[in-house]
């Protein structure tokens, strides 16, 4: 995340570019020759290991370093930096052997089965102390190897929906956490009747003796108290950090190189924030063309016409947010270079696009993006998916591009990050909040944030991406918090007194932290007089038309109060209030409402917005404004004619 205006001197920004790499997959012969080509396309980081445990221990406790040690050894002859990746992603067939217990349970109560990846549960204590042992062993050995010069934690926590697992392992952990979050007051015993007052469990007579009484929430008659499955939820996101730290902990004891993971587009399931305050670079994994369809909820008309560029905004939410996630440390550690092999649809990108992807990455202020992968693998799960080689070794559409890049940096002058004008919060607790409880078929918590950064970026405008623990909005003129469904009394005070305009709702501080309503009825914000005194959901082909343009669909509320009416439905009744600097949408606004509102709120802030051509996005740091178009075709823009997927910078001296 930038600093605050006027914190300290705003730092200039790395530009380097990698590739992941699997030694193992190739003749050990072949090794030097592939270090000297990526050496030649300028690529400074090599991933490696990060699925190499079988290879590493062959048998349980016979360790093979020998092949890892040469493989590091060549890369590092060659000028390469290695990150070195932890293998506990893809645990060997043997382990099962030893843990028969340790797979994951999806919500039907069926195991997660040996013959792919991620098969663990996160609860598995055995687990988790092979996973000590062994990155314990490689930080041992490579901790102080001169050509390690980073670290991946795993890989792709919450990837094929395998953070939430309901395991014996997963109940017993949950019961334990449970008795930890409700401490009985002389902090030795946790307090069931204090969990029975929190969630409710009254209704519908769920009122539980003991700690050891509570099952899991699933296979439920009808659906389980929502308090509880947010309670599950919230439990799942810790098992992981808890996992994470385990590897941190023992890798840090050896080495002091910077250590990384590399998180998803659109995985919600914990809570990166949590994740990423033990580790010291973010990074994610970009494929603007495989999230197009499944992950960024776009209508059949961009889905064709963006099919071979990727939506606009999609990977620039993630950089943001990992931005924010890494507190301003962030990389791509895998960046799409051409079809992969998973999406409903995998289509070649459009030439010049991987070269956008790489920019737009470094406009936003990654200090790395690494190609995924070198050569492309001839078997196994993965063959369909293309690298910067194809398996016979020839270079592969995306090298020539990854070059080209190469050479623009090595020309391109320093850049200094900047904060951007306006923020937009997100919270992970609040996604499970509406994944609980959306009240309507297709709403969620993510797609309410996406609507409202798509709004933000088509009226030209940077943003940074909050975590709801920020309390300090120095430099921000306006921060937007819509959906945030628990918003602490301590956020609200900060967010009332920032000075700054500030656009919540709809569902803002709709529950407490145990999912009941509060009353006062929400929002109930410092110096707001707006009360929400109803809610509904709305059909999709019921929209609610607003008057001078827009409409409010899939949620809305009933506003009562003094507040100001800012936008009204057409019959008359409150859609958007405001008193003060606060301003409460109370609905889920269209395209067309979402652009009235982002003008309306930057306006009263002072915030210079540019109307974009469809498809046109722009970026700024500190010294550059960068101009992506995503269209197929050429698009004229205040900086000129920009062509068909290309970017644009240009200096803002």
């Amino acid at each position: 995340m930038s600093q605050p205006s006027g914190s300290r001197e705003a730092p200039v920004l790395q530009r380097t570019l990698g590739v992941c790499y699997y030694p193992e997959h190739w003749p050990e012969e072949q090794w030097q020759d592939d270090a000297r080509r990526m050496a030649e396309a300028g690529l400074t980081w090599v991933r490696i290991g990060e699925f190499s445990w079988s290879r590493l221990e062959p048998e349980p406790g016979r360790l093979d370093w020998d092949w890892l040690d040469r493989a590091i050894a060549t890369l590092g002859g060659a000028g390469r930096r290695v990150v070195l990746g932890t293998p506990t992603a893809t645990p060997p067939r043997w382990m099962l052997d030893r843990h028969p217990d340790m797979l994951a349970i999806d919500v039907e109560g069926r195991p997660r089965k040996f013959g792919s990846r991620r098969h663990y549960c996160f609860s598995h204590e055995g687990y988790l102390e092979e996973c000590r042992r062994i990155v314990t062993a490689l930080a041992e050995r490579y901790g102080r190897n001169p050509h390690v010069a980073a670290w991946q934690t795993d890989n792709e926590y919450g990837c094929h929906d395998t953070v939430v697992s309901y395991s014996d392992a997963a109940r017993r952990a949950f019961r334990d956490w449970l008795r930890g979050q409700f401490a009985s007051s002389d902090g030795n015993a946790g307090d069931i009747g204090a969990l029975n007052r929190a969630w409710g469990n009254v209704f519908w007579s769920m009122d539980y003796g003991d700690f050891d009484d509570i099952d899991l929430p699933n296979l439920t008659v009808t659906e389980p108290n929502p308090a509880h499955s947010l309670a599950f939820l919230r439990f799942s996101s810790a098992q992981v950090v808890r996992f994470n730290r385990a590897q941190v902990d023992a890798i840090r004891a050896h080495s002091g190189a910077p250590i990384a993971h590399n998180y998803m587009g659109r995985v919600t399931d914990f809570d990166h924030f949590a994740v990423g305050a033990d580790l010291d670079i973010a990074s994610w994994d970009s494929y603007p063309l495989g999230f197009l369809e499944d992950r960024v909820g776009a209508g059949v008309a961009d889905q064709r016409r963006f099919a071979r560029q990727g939506d606009p905004d999609f990977q620039a939410f993630h950089h943001d947010l990992y931005r924010a996630v890494g507190r301003g440390r962030w990389w791509v550690m895998e960046q799409q270079p051409g079809p992969v092999n998973w999406a409903p649809w995998n289509p070649a990108p459009l030439p010049g696009m991987v070269r956008l992807w790489t920019w737009e990455a470094f406009a936003h202020g990654a200090e790395a993006v690494c190609y995924f992968r070198w050569r492309q693998a001839p078997f196994a799960q993965e063959q369909m998916h293309a690298g910067l080689l194809r398996p016979d070794g020839a270079e592969a559409p995306g090298l020539a591009e990854a070059r080209a890049v190469a050479r623009e940096l090595a020309e391109a002058p320093d850049a200094v990050a900047a904060q951007a004008p306006v923020a937009l919060i997100f919270d992970y607790a609040a996604d499970w909040a509406w994944k609980v409880q959306p009240h309507g078929r297709g709403l969620s918590y993510f797609a309410l944030i996406f609507d409202h950064y798509r709004a933000l970026r088509r009226a030209g405008l940077s943003v940074d991406i909050l975590p709801p623990g920020t309390r300090d909005f120095a430099g921000y003129r306006a921060i937007f918090a819509p959906g945030l469904m628990h918003v602490p009394d301590d956020l609200k005070s900060a967010l009332a007194g920032s000075g700054a305009e500030v656009a919540i709702g709809p569902r803002s501080a709709a529950r407490d932290g145990h999912f009941t309503i509060p009353v006062p009825l929400p929002p109930a914000f410092p110096g707001l007089d707006a009360t929400v005194a109803r809610v509904e959901s709305l059909r999709p082909d019921l929209p609610v038309p607003v008057t001078g343009g827009g409409a409010v669909t899939g949620y809305r509320e009933e506003i009562e109060g003094t507040a100001e009416i800012v936008f009204a439905a057409t019959d008359g009744t409150p859609v958007v209030v405001r008193q003060g600097r606060i301003t409460y949408a109370g609905g889920w606004g269209d395209e067309a409402l979402l652009d009235r509102l982002i003008a309306d709120v930057c306006e009263r802030a002072d915030v210079q917005t540019l109307a974009m051509p469809r498809g046109v996005r722009i970026r700024d740091t500190g010294t550059e404004r960068f101009w992506f178009n995503y269209n197929p075709d050429p698009v004229d823009t205040a900086a000129g004619r920009i062509p068909g997927a290309e970017c644009l910078r240009t200096s803002r001296e």
